[in-house]
């Protein structure tokens, strides 16, 4: 009887372990201010991103996904909450949603997962900046390796820009790539990866670049020389026919304007030095996946690569995100491993709050009720299955934007508007709001505007944008309606 119990013991524990190596890992990867410009994507012709386009290819790519705001602290914390900004009031790059009372208690997507049996390691940038690594006070992961750092720098600014901020300059300067960031925190997943991490796990890596200052060494500079690199498409009088209140979305900011980077000879610098940061994170990407590989992991691991919102290099007159256009929504997403399908590339609108629900899914773990993300199985299982809901994106109490396979209509907090025809003006050049036989475009669109639109939380600093039906304030500085646009 005793030996009889002892391997019906034995049998428990072997369907237990079974069942738990059953559940796949998952390797969480973030990208800070990617925009489209991956080689799968298409967003630059030049760009070289063998890494990232080589996983696209054996798993599914949303070539349509959208951020739910263009910053930082807003759209992570919308993406790892499962809740959008309008919901939260998180509009700023403060506060950390667990210092807002009504928050504080939000179980975010490496709470949920550890719920569920799972291992959560970490590094570099996933919440933004240094929320959620705090030892004493943030319980949002098992282990925490380097945090996201520039790493090696210049004795002084490459660039002198209009604002003096110290992360914004871009160029190349003598050093290493080992002395970078980005390179400890790849080299930390991949020696975690190595070390064998308690199975199921969820390893997140969240790379700096291409965030300013974009530098780079000489060898990524290489890939694009000088006098061949490729400008992005950028005309004068393009604002002409955009909102005064679509300038305040970003009335002061540290990234200089348009103007100043073509008076001071730096837009061809700029976009040279964005794109070899892009080529550089994907090397390192390259060598997490590669690990990931090498250690047996990659056939039960699901990967997804974000990013957490575009960034303008010229277009619109401006640099930076913070804007309800394509440049500033649009970003990287792609999914493979277990349930996915393999060379998947799905057109129809996505956003980021989806990632939630759908590793709930891709895990077979029991559902969050509290998310406002769908989930993406569908289209990871056939990416043509069909998708009734838009993306949309906000910035800021009352600004929001509508993005629809074929329209993005956008609504600002004073009522102005802007709506494109994205099949046939992709560049979001001439604005159709005005255009009386697109009412009812117009209606159908606005339909989807969020129903809950709170203000900023309390504690909200830098980016935040107030309207009170009168007057416009920016980060605490009343905006007359007869001020100049700032370096315009």
């Amino acid at each position: 009887m005793i030996r009889l119990a002892f391997c019906a013991v034995g049998a428990l524990l072997l369907s237990i372990s079974f069942a738990k190596a059953e559940k796949p890992n998952i390797l969480f990867i973030a990208i800070d201010d990617q925009n489209d410009w991956i080689g799968c994507l298409g967003g630059h012709p030049q760009i070289q991103t063998p890494h990232i386009d080589g996983l696209a290819a054996r798993g599914t790519l949303f070539a349509n996904a959208h951020c739910q705001a263009p910053l930082c602290n807003s759209s992570r914390t919308s993406l790892l909450t499962g809740l959008r900004p309008s919901t939260t009031g998180i509009h700023g790059l403060a506060p950390w949603f667990r210092d807002v009372d009504s928050l504080s208690e939000l179980v975010t997507l490496p709470q949920y997962l550890r719920q569920n049996g799972y291992t959560t390691y970490s590094t570099g940038k996933i919440f933004h900046g240094g929320y959620g690594r705090r030892p004493k006070k943030d319980d949002e992961f098992d282990h925490l390796g380097p945090a996201a750092s520039v790493g090696a720098r210049p004795q002084q600014k490459l660039v002198e820009t209009p604002n003096p901020h110290p992360l914004v300059d871009w160029g190349t300067f003598p050093h290493n790539d080992e002395d970078k960031g980005d390179f400890k925190v790849a080299s930390w997943a991949v020696d975690t990866l190595q070390a064998k991490p308690q199975q199921p796990f969820f390893l997140s890596v969240g790379f700096f670049l291409p965030h300013v200052p974009c530098y780079a060494t000489q060898k990524w500079f290489d890939l694009y020389p000088e006098d061949e690199v490729q400008l992005p498409p950028f005309m004068p009088e393009d604002r002409d026919d955009t909102p005064r209140f679509s300038w305040y979305m970003h009335w002061k900011l540290p990234e200089p304007r348009q103007k100043f980077l073509m008076e001071s000879g730096e837009w061809r610098n700029l976009v040279r030095s964005y794109m070899a940061c892009t080529s550089f994170v994907d090397s390192q990407v390259g060598r997490v996946l590669a690990a990931l590989e090498e250690q047996g992991y990659a056939d039960n691991t699901i990967v997804v690569v974000w990013s957490d919102h575009g960034w303008h290099l010229g277009e619109k007159g401006i640099t930076g995100k913070n804007s309800l256009w394509d440049r500033s929504t649009r970003v990287p997403l792609i999914f493979a491993g277990p349930g996915v399908a393999i060379g998947g590339k799905c057109t129809q609108p996505v956003e980021l709050l989806d990632i939630y629900p759908t590793l709930i899914d891709l895990c077979g773990l029991p559902q969050n009720t509290n998310l406002e993300g769908l989930s993406l199985t569908p289209q990871l299982q056939n990416a043509a299955t069909k998708r009734d809901h838009p993306a949309i994106t906000t910035h800021n109490q009352g600004n929001h934007a509508i993005r629809t396979q074929r329209w993005r209509y956008i609504r600002y907090a004073d009522g102005s508007e802007e709506l494109y025809d994205m099949q046939s003006d992709p560049q979001e050049i001439n604005n159709l709001a005005g255009n009386a036989k697109l009412a009812d475009v117009k209606k159908e669109l606005a339909a989807w505007l969020p129903k809950v639109d709170l203000p900023a939380a309390p504690g909200s600093a830098h980016r935040i944008l107030s309207y009170d039906g009168e007057t416009a304030v920016w980060e605490g500085e009343v905006i007359r309606k007869d001020d100049p646009i700032p370096e315009l």
